[in-house]
């Protein structure tokens, strides 16, 4: 059996919960369990403080984890990492009360920071030749400036709204940041091949997310030209169809090139377009 860490509550928990069960992975979890077991793969689930994963990992404790990059570099064990896996994204960045003057990053020179990150603040500071006096605190960053503590903070961001509501403007981005699988370097055979199974399956996932089933009606005349602008894994299937000069194309569409193409099989004579998204795709 492998063990695998991942965050107990929040966003990243529900993404990472919801990318295990569409790799078939089939589990109970509840909120008050600490740890759950999969009824159909040797997977145990561990749920923890974020901060706490890549030490645990690291240790050996768990032998996989799922955590934010953010959390990984600041705690300087980023060599864990094994695949990036596209979710939770967000950024660490630097904000100002809705009100200061901020010209860039000099502007901070001298100023106090407050953050949960005082490594990756820091490492961006000197990047910049920026000193600043870093005040590390833990939750309710966002706060600091109002009660006086700091006269910036450099904090977690998604939509932004946060910063708002405490009457905070971003100005820097200091880190951007994804979900990433981790794993323990000493890993025995048999974890091993099951953390391949399971990359195995999530790379599956990824590529079906990123990719578009379509299938089409055109006139033979114009199949050469549309084969072109379907290049699919390979490239397109084809089908003649009852009617006597068409035939059905079925093919694989990158969804960052998915209307641009479409728009294309139209002025090239495609009809009756049916677009279907891809659950798991094996390359």
């Amino acid at each position: 059996m492998i063990r695998l860490a991942i965050q107990k509550s929040g966003r990243l928990s529900d993404d990472s919960l919801k990318l295990i069960r569409e790799c078939g992975i089939s589990f109970i979890s509840a909120s008050s369990k600490l740890k759950t077991e999969a009824t159909n793969f040797p997977l145990e689930i561990l749920f923890l403080r974020d901060d706490d994963i890549p030490g645990y990992v690291a240790d050996g404790v768990a032998d996989i984890g799922i955590v934010g990059q953010n959390v990984l570099v600041e705690e300087g064990l980023q060599e864990l990492t094994v695949k990036t896996l596209g979710f939770s994204k967000c950024r660490l960045s630097l904000a100002v009360s809705k009100g200061d003057t901020y010209q860039d990053v000099t502007t901070l020179k001298g100023k106090s920071i407050a953050t949960s990150y005082p490594n990756l603040l820091q490492e961006f500071l000197t990047s910049k030749g920026v000193q600043a006096d870093i005040h590390t605190i833990s939750g309710s960053v966002e706060i600091a400036p109002s009660i006086g503590l700091a006269d910036a903070v450099c904090d977690i961001v998604s939509s932004g709204s946060t910063l708002i509501s405490n009457g905070l403007r971003e100005v820097e981005t200091v880190f951007k940041s994804e979900a990433v699988l981790i794993a323990n370097k000493n890993l025995d055979p048999e974890k091993n091949r099951l953390l391949q199974q399971l990359l195995f399956r999530m790379e599956a996932v990824q590529k079906a997310q990123k990719s578009k089933y379509v299938v089409l009606n055109a006139p033979n005349d114009a199949i050469s030209e549309i084969k072109n602008l379907l290049p699919g894994i390979k490239s397109p299937t084809v089908i003649p169809l009852a009617e006597e000069g068409w035939s059905s194309l079925h093919s694989v569409v990158n969804e960052d090139d998915f209307w641009d193409i479409i728009q294309k099989l139209k002025e090239a004579g495609a009809e009756g377009i049916l677009v279907v998204p891809i659950e798991k795709m094996i390359g």
